[in-house]
């Protein structure tokens, strides 16, 4: 093969970079990495992996002075030679690793959205750029993932979001090899890419991750991680920080609640410097969110959101108090007035959303509706659920 004199200067760049007579595609995918490679830029060394100049499985010398391969002949190559070469190359990728088509990763501004809590301590801490890991725990439906969504999106930062599962392993974060076209690349994982991009990875249900999760302990130090499958080291780059959000912290589900939720490592615990707790938000602040999801859907009733509020609140007081097994989450309030808009009637709204919950709890949230909002009536069959617990309670001997 012919080739210019820039791409003889390539080729003996790339010798010497190697420092040997021979060399594997791992050699080759580090030099095209290198600056001297991407200053000359006119050589793809892979042409050299030939059956002439094969070894050994994956190890390839550079062809000798006297062979018919030696790039000695120095012309101008025409476009039609370099398009008949290039048919004639038997791998025809430039590297193992996986292009990706995700290029901008900030959230979509969520219409409703009321800031609250913790959002100016996590506003803070992102917009400092300064690697450091949150812990946002609390019970489910109280806006903890939104929260940090809505951060980046004001702040216009990119986020990488990653549900758990106790199936997440290291393959799942850091990346690994996947079948592509018929060949086989290496697809950097949400982490990497998080680091890469210097983006906000935001770790879901961190409380549902196996030991496996034990992987991400140098990412939590802010150090760089090794993938030694592709022998490559990436460094965080300025603007990179962790958030994990949880129902528990870290410490399993006394209660049985959230089932599924592990006891994590104490050493990975450690890793997060701050955990904010987050509790359901005060009743002022809710009745403007669920006005919020009201305009958002197109039906907005004042009054409706005012009751909702004050019955989740008094719901959730006789949770905290033991009285009740179950409570009325923000989501599920968001989940009401969403029914509201579609049947446009308050009690098949409330009553299609609480059907999840076992009889006696649900005869008693419709009915505490139904004493909250006068304008409404407890559903025909659920009153007789409702009066009997009623008489059950009042024969209890205290």
């Amino acid at each position: 093969m012919a080739l210019t004199t820039k791409q003889l200067e390539s080729l003996e760049a790339f010798r010497s970079f190697v420092g040997s007579d021979e060399f594997t595609r791992g050699d080759i995918c580090k030099f095209t990495d290198t600056k001297e490679h991407k200053r000359l830029g006119v050589l793809r060394p892979w042409f050299l992996l030939t059956d002439e100049n094969k070894i050994d499985r994956g190890i390839y010398k550079f062809p000798s002075a006297n062979s018919s391969e030696t790039p000695c002949e120095v012309h101008q190559i025409t476009p039609a030679a370099l398009v008949e070469k290039a048919k004639e190359v038997t791998v025809p990728v430039t590297n193992l690793m996986m292009s990706t088509d995700i290029e901008r990763m900030i959230p979509e501004t969520f219409k409703g959205y009321v800031s609250w809590g913790h959002h100016k301590d996590v506003k803070n801490i992102i917009k400092s750029k300064i690697f450091y890991p949150m812990f946002i725990t609390g019970l489910s439906g109280n806006g903890k993932t939104l929260m940090v969504q809505q951060t980046c999106a004001e702040l216009k930062r990119e986020m990488v979001r990653v549900n758990i599962t106790i199936e997440t392993d290291e393959d799942d974060l850091i990346g690994g090899f996947r079948l592509v076209d018929g060949e086989t690349k290496f697809n950097l994982g949400p982490v990497a890419m998080a680091m890469e991009k210097g983006a906000v990875l935001l770790l879901d249900e961190i409380d549902l991750a196996s030991n496996k999760i034990m992987c991400l302990q140098p990412v939590l130090e802010g150090n760089g991680i090794y993938i030694k499958k592709i022998n490559r080291y990436i460094k965080p780059a300025p603007g990179f920080t962790v958030i994990a959000t949880a129902n528990t912290k870290g410490k399993g589900s006394d209660d049985g609640r959230f089932i599924g939720t592990n006891i994590l490592n104490e050493a990975f615990l450690e890793r997060f410097p701050v955990t904010m707790e987050q509790p359901y938000p005060a009743t002022t602040t809710e009745r403007k969110m669920v006005l919020g999801s009201m305009e958002k859907y197109g039906k907005v009733d004042e009054e409706f959101a005012t009751r909702l509020v004050t019955w989740a609140e008094v719901i959730r007081k006789s949770f905290y108090d033991g009285a009740v097994d179950e409570l009325i989450s923000t989501r599920r309030l968001d989940h009401i007035v969403k029914a509201f808009a579609i049947f446009g009637d308050r009690m098949k709204a409330i009553e299609l959303c609480v059907n999840r919950f076992d009889e006696d709890t649900k005869a008693s949230f419709l009915d505490l509706y139904s004493k909250v909002d006068e304008d409404v009536k407890v559903p025909m069959g659920l009153e007789e659920v409702s009066e009997e617990k009623s008489e059950d309670e009042s024969n209890v001997p205290f």
